[in-house]
């Protein structure tokens, strides 16, 4: 049954930042689909809740890496709802090895590169063509501000690198169909994912945020939805960083920085 609501399509949908931002576009009268590779239950857990809290949603099950399974997911989405306003690619298909350049074996480190652009690659490819159809909507990646630092995250900020590159080439791409594309760079924000990095990392960043907390998914959700709002309908192809200030304010508290501000 084709849905009157605006159509989002969320990877990685389940948990975390998915699963918020499911939640937040719900609230504000998307009808979401929250994909899941095989959390059945987390999925139908975001769907009970939304609809829990007046909204619409449904889960649908699919390995965005596997190009079958997306071609599968995008044309069930078709069909059953005749468009997709906004595609949101945010699973995290290879966990981030963090490990010293000198223990990162090549292949470890190709399967992070990989499984974050394949991910894109076919979710957009399949999707944007429903998109071209239509002349409208929206892609949104969501990244990391990792891809401009170095330490022990080689793999992550290298694939998150290549993930911001890919959306500005898509931007390109897309803008003769009416559809805007722009990553969001996320600063450290307290998931599955980070809740076991040390209290002085946590500590380091909250210090040099100007929340002065740890950053939950809801603030990243909140963000997301900002930039899919229509609002924002003039600005494509960017990488925006979402980090708290952190930023500007690592470098303000540099011991050095009394010296030049």
């Amino acid at each position: 049954m084709k849905q009157s609501k605006r159509i989002a399509l969320i990877s990685g949908a389940g948990r975390n930042i998915g699963a918020a931002t499911a939640k937040e576009l719900a609230g504000r009268g998307y009808h979401v689909i929250v994909n899941y590779r095989s959390d059945a239950g987390a999925a139908a857990e975001v769907v009970t809740a939304i609809e829990a809290h007046g909204g619409t949603a449904e889960a649908a099950q699919a390995d965005v890496c596997v190009a079958d399974q997306v071609d599968a997911l995008v044309e069930r989405v078709r069909a059953d709802h005749g468009r997709i306003d906004l595609l949101i690619c945010n699973a995290n298909t290879v966990t981030p090895p963090f490990v010293p350049f000198s223990e990162l074996d090549f292949d470890t480190f190709a399967a992070k590169i990989n499984g974050e652009l394949a991910g894109s690659f076919f979710l957009t490819q399949r999707t944007l063509a429903v998109m071209r159809r239509q002349q409208s909507g929206r892609i949104i990646y969501i990244s990391s501000t990792a891809s401009d630092t170095i330490g022990m995250a080689l793999a992550h900020s290298v694939a998150k690198a290549a993930l911001n590159t890919f959306s500005r080439h898509i931007a390109g791409i897309a803008a003769q169909y009416g559809v805007t594309v722009n990553a969001v760079a996320f600063g450290a924000v307290h998931t599955d994912a980070t809740s076991n990095f040390s209290e002085s990392f946590w500590k380091y960043t909250t210090d040099r945020s100007v929340v002065a907390r740890r950053v939950q998914p809801e603030d990243a959700a909140r963000a997301v939805a900002l930039v899919a709002d229509d609002g924002f309908g003039f600005t494509s192809g960017q990488v925006i960083r979402v980090d708290g200030g952190f930023e500007v304010l690592d470098q303000q508290l540099h011991p050095l920085a009394d010296s030049f501000l």
